[in-house]
């Protein structure tokens, strides 16, 4: 018998891989923070023997490479990877024993498509594929974006996609567990689709990539991509130079003091917080990023690369996961951190900040008159409707046009309400008379707002 865990990273929307048998394993796309990789092995009773890595990541930075050194395992990453530590060169064809006792053997396949280098791994018992690692290749229901390395090679890379999903499909069974890295959340994915497990079989019934020709599959590909966050960047670059090991010990405590002259330096104050706790009171100028949310995609996002933050957290548990999202996106150490509430993080004699949150229906009472309503939103997600006279920037813009935002009220709105926290706390923080709609946009029609789509 064999077996694949699945670890989650549900923050960056991806997923990692341990897939072996009784004695043996091997890890795929593993995370930054390698314990977790480490803890279901050891839960298993398994050595891990292998590492390997379907590309070089532009979304996250990697664990494999430190993952094989504290483990001793083989690093085996695709062969046209330009990268600078020492590893196993994979190339198309490339086997691997896995699992001796089992039959497992790790089958690499060229799919190049997300980047020139992409690789796909086929798990094979006895010579029989039974799973397949895909990475950023084939998805659920699409395929990993083409526009992530080079403009000049997206549409190059649009046509390698269709040709490796049409590989993968004509060579593997049916019955074959289609496992991607990527397409659960992450911008990674050219689009998001429904369902969390799929074999290649039912993507034969479903996937753009295996049901269209070539030429109306890249035109539909290339119209559909969506913003790159600003973040990716550096993840390929770190990931090719070879990510240094992580430091998850807390940060240096903050007190009301030492937040107050941080936020007067022009450093980032991040409250993990609630939205609902955040609105209710915060220390002003300090920015609202959920821990339960898309923390590292949007902080990482929006924060200028390099620019020291610290984090407010309600208990030293939510600032240690945070830290632990944070590492996954380059972000490794704050400059410091704080636990407990508002109370303690402002000094004697000071206020804390607060703004309003409401509904559509709340807005759909209100006298417009003097009234500015902010759509955060992506210009894609705009395009399938919008509140008449509603002014767009999307959040990842937002903090350096917040002096485009008209004069007034400003309520402020996002699909369903994490974003539309994060903007009001930066309208909030520069003295902008702010109200966060903390609603779902669907209901917005319903509640007597004019919808319209372009």
């Amino acid at each position: 018998m064999f077996f694949v865990d699945t670890i989650e990273m549900s923050g960056l929307g991806n997923r990692s891989y341990l897939a072996g048998g009784e004695r043996t394993a091997v890890a795929v796309d593993p995370p930054r923070d390698i314990e977790q990789v480490i803890a279901a092995a050891a839960r298993r009773g398994v050595r891990i023997s292998h590492v390997v890595e379907t590309h070089v990541h532009n979304d996250y930075v990697t664990g494999g490479l430190e993952l094989a050194r504290v483990t001793g395992a083989a690093y085996l990453v695709p062969a046209g990877a330009r990268v600078s530590f020492d590893r196993v060169p994979v190339a198309d064809g490339d086997r691997a024993e896995i699992a001796a006792a089992e039959g497992l053997v790790l089958r690499a396949v060229a799919t190049p498509g997300h980047t020139p280098h992409h690789t796909s791994y086929v798990l094979e018992q006895d010579g029989s594929a039974v799973a397949v690692f895909t990475g950023g290749s084939l998805l659920i229901g699409t395929v990993g974006r083409p526009d992530l390395v080079d403009p000049r090679l997206t549409e190059r890379l649009a046509r390698d996609q269709h040709a490796s999903a049409h590989r993968l499909a004509a060579e593997l069974p049916d019955e074959t567990a289609v496992l991607p890295t990527h397409g659960f959340g992450s911008f990674c994915s050219s689009s998001q689709a429904e369902g969390s497990d799929t074999t290649i079989g039912k993507e034969k019934e479903s996937n753009a990539a295996l049901l269209r020709d070539v030429d109306t599959f890249v035109a539909e590909l290339l119209a559909g991509l969506d913003d790159i966050p600003a973040y990716y960047t550096h993840m390929g670059p770190a990931n090719a130079a070879g990510p240094a090991p992580v430091d998850l010990t807390p940060p240096a405590v903050a007190d009301a003091d030492e937040i107050a002259q941080r936020l007067a330096a022009g450093e980032w104050v991040v409250d993990l917080r609630n939205r609902v706790a955040f609105a209710q009171g915060h220390v002003a100028g300090s920015f609202n990023f959920e821990a339960e949310g898309q923390l590292a995609t949007y902080l990482a996002w929006l924060i200028p690369w390099g620019k020291p933050v610290t984090l407010l957290a309600e208990s030293a548990e939510q600032l240690a996961a945070a830290q632990r999202e944070l590492v996954r996106v380059g972000i490794d150490r704050p400059a410091a951190g704080a636990t407990g509430d508002p109370s303690g993080w402002v000094r004697a004699g000071e206020a804390q900040a607060s703004f309003p949150r409401a509904t559509f229906a709340d807005l759909a009472g209100r006298s417009r008159d003097g009234v500015v309503v902010l759509d955060v939103r992506r210009t894609s997600e705009r395009a399938a409707g919008f509140i008449e006279g509603s002014v767009n920037i999307p959040i990842h813009t937002l903090h350096g046009r917040l002096g485009e935002v008209p004069e007034g009220e400003v309520w402020v709105h996002c699909a369903g309400g994490m974003r539309a926290a994060i903007a009001a706390s930066l309208l909030d923080a520069v003295g902008r008379d702010v109200v966060a709609v903390d609603d779902s946009f669907d209901t917005a029609e319903k509640a007597g707002l004019t919808v319209r789509t372009p």
